[in-house]
């Protein structure tokens, strides 16, 4: 389905949204602390509830279809981002970040996955609208990648050794103190100035949110193919994340069953695309080059219903589990899982020179 949205209403809604992120970042920037569950889950709260008033005034302008798209992708999105939080965890605690930090950390983080995966919804759109059999491409790696991410394991050791040779060179190359000086990226020491360790922690936040933005935006892509929708449902999944980060905490080690979850989901949205391309099939060697009029078009309403009880199905259980297993894998452990599977650095050098 082609959507026809109004630019002044993009334009719009765009300036708004990123008014409300700067504004984010400047009571960040201006007040470092430790935000407590009860301020953590308000800012939660609020950030939900903005993208379901958005998801309103989308229903009241464009129909109830492209508000369903939205959601849908809005919720995917948010799926994805959760499984980004087990890799924070890691990098956080194996740079020894001060807690302290970690808003302005995870902040930076978002701006940068706001700019790259900016840049791959540009690329994404542009490749679908000239090449419709990229959906049989997207499809199969999400199956891929879902396949991945239900059976983590398998030998990732030249993906992570890669990472770390950014991180190590980065090292070499750059003049680096031995200790963070608060939130500054650059320090002087003897009257010499230094990068300090946060630079690298900016570095390995980066690499991951690369490496989660080319398994997420083929994901949405799945569900609407309208830039604007990907783009805002990826905004405003990421605008909660920061929050979302402290609010979970040690409940991100209970969540054991969340990769299954997240690994249906990418498979059915998978299927879903692979379906679609068939429905408009222009490759010559399949069906004559002619669309397969057998293949069955899923509704964005199912597949909205889809992720939702995927999501809450992974979570129910992984809390059952819990109870029941009080001596869970801990939230380091599951944290390196994730970060293997994804082939980000798992293992990387803590900020003390050799």
């Amino acid at each position: 389905m082609e959507l026809q949205l109004d630019p002044l209403f993009q334009t719009i809604t765009l300036v708004v949204l990123v008014l409300i992120l700067v504004a984010d970042l400047l009571i960040i920037l201006k007040r470092p602390h430790i935000p407590s569950p009860k301020e953590s889950t308000l800012w939660v709260v609020f950030y939900v509830t903005l993208a379901l008033i958005f998801a309103g005034i989308l229903w009241i302008v464009t129909g109830g279809e492209v508000a369903g798209q939205f959601v849908a992708g809005w919720l995917t999105e948010y799926s994805l981002s959760i499984d980004n939080l087990f890799v924070f965890v890691l990098i956080m605690g194996q740079f020894a970040v001060p807690r302290r930090y970690q808003q302005e950390v995870l902040m930076v983080g978002i701006i940068i996955a706001l700019v790259l995966r900016g840049a791959f919804i540009l690329v994404g759109a542009t490749i679908i609208e000239n090449f419709s059999p990229i959906f049989y491409l997207f499809g199969l790696f999400l199956i891929y990648t879902a396949i991945r991410q239900a059976f983590p394991g398998g030998d990732h050791d030249d993906d992570t050794q890669k990472e770390n040779l950014i991180v190590r060179t980065l090292r070499r190359v750059l003049p680096m103190s031995d200790a963070y000086d608060g939130k500054k990226v650059i320090t002087r020491v003897d009257g010499k100035k230094l990068f300090t360790p946060m630079i690298i922690v900016f570095v390995a936040i980066g690499v991951t949110d690369l490496l989660f933005a080319i398994d997420s935006i083929p994901a949405i892509f799945g569900i609407t193919q309208s830039p604007f929708i990907v783009f805002t449902a990826n905004l405003f999944a990421l605008m909660g994340l920061r929050q979302l980060y402290f609010l979970l905490g040690d409940l991100l080690d209970r969540l054991k069953y969340l990769h299954y979850g997240i690994a249906f989901i990418l498979a059915f949205i998978g299927v879903k695309l692979i379906l679609h391309a068939m429905h408009v099939n222009e490759l010559p060697f399949l069906n004559g080059g002619e669309p397969i009029e057998w293949a069955p078009e899923i509704s964005t309403w199912v597949s909205l219903a889809v992720i939702i009880l995927s999501m809450a199905v992974a979570t129910v259980a992984s809390l059952i589990a819990a109870r029941r297993e009080p001596a869970a894998v801990g939230a380091q452990d599951a944290a390196a899982e994730v970060a293997d599977e994804k082939g980000t650095p798992s293992t990387v050098e803590h900020p003390e020179r050799d």
